[in-house]
């Protein structure tokens, strides 16, 4: 696919404009309290379609934060561009994740190892096999370092991310992927591993656990906007 120019029709920034570090928030809400909780001499580079981005400093670190949207392809288009238009190397989503594995409770970290999947986004490589998307062992590493510096404890290994939020199997299809060890459930981070795979820039999810899908137990919407905090610090430590 030809360069196109920017702004993009997803995004107002201009070249420079983004940090080679973006943090990746699914809610454009949680990107503004990140910018303006943590932040410091912020600007805000995008508005479009109410999917807000922010650069500032962060100990002194250029960074950025921009909304992705839910879902593969929401994320696969914001990750595409920041890539391969505006240069970026290093891709962090933070998001909210629900529990497979029963020893996750709410509030726990998790980051994302690999990611398996249901969507058939790898289909468009052409490649003879099943693809495994994993993170990026650098910032996964310094992830698990830093959370360990903060006494933060995390859980590592492997994701799905589900193309389908209302599963018309109900708990069914999660029970199965509990039985191959899978931790937790979103929607986005096969596609931004894959894209980032096929640039050669790093990726990495930090999840913290919002559901507990077997038991019931849920936080509030306010609450995965602006509560989930730890797994903010420690994305942050990677710029």
């Amino acid at each position: 696919m030809s360069k196109s120019p920017v702004p993009t029709p997803h995004n107002n920034a201009k070249v420079g404009d983004i940090a080679e570090t973006v943090l990746l928030p699914g809610d454009p809400l949680r990107a503004k309290f990140i910018a303006e909780t943590f932040l410091e001499d912020v600007v805000q580079y995008n508005t479009v379609r109410g999917m807000f981005g922010y650069t500032g400093y962060y100990k002194g670190k250029k960074i950025s934060v921009q909304g992705s949207g839910m879902g593969i392809p929401s994320i696969g288009i914001y990750s595409y561009e920041l890539i391969h238009f505006y240069g970026v190397k290093n891709l962090i989503r933070v998001g909210s994740a629900g529990a497979i594995n029963e020893k996750l409770k709410v509030h726990d970290v998790v980051i994302g190892m690999g990611a398996c999947t249901n969507s058939n986004y790898a289909d468009q490589y052409g490649l003879p096999g099943t693809y495994a998307p994993i993170a990026s062992y650098e910032l996964l590493q310094k992830a698990v370092d830093v959370a360990k510096e903060k006494g933060t404890e995390v859980t590592v290994g492997n994701i799905l991310s589900s193309d389908t939020f209302y599963n018309d199997g109900g708990l069914e299809p999660l029970r199965k992927w509990q039985k191959m060890g899978v931790l937790c459930v979103e929607m986005e981070a096969a596609a931004l591993y894959m894209n980032a795979s096929r640039a050669g820039v790093n990726a990495l999810t930090i999840l913290t656990i919002s559901d507990c899908p077997f038991t019931g137990e849920e936080t509030t919407s306010h609450e995965r906007q602006v509560a989930f905090t730890k797994m903010m610090e420690i994305a942050l430590e990677l710029a």
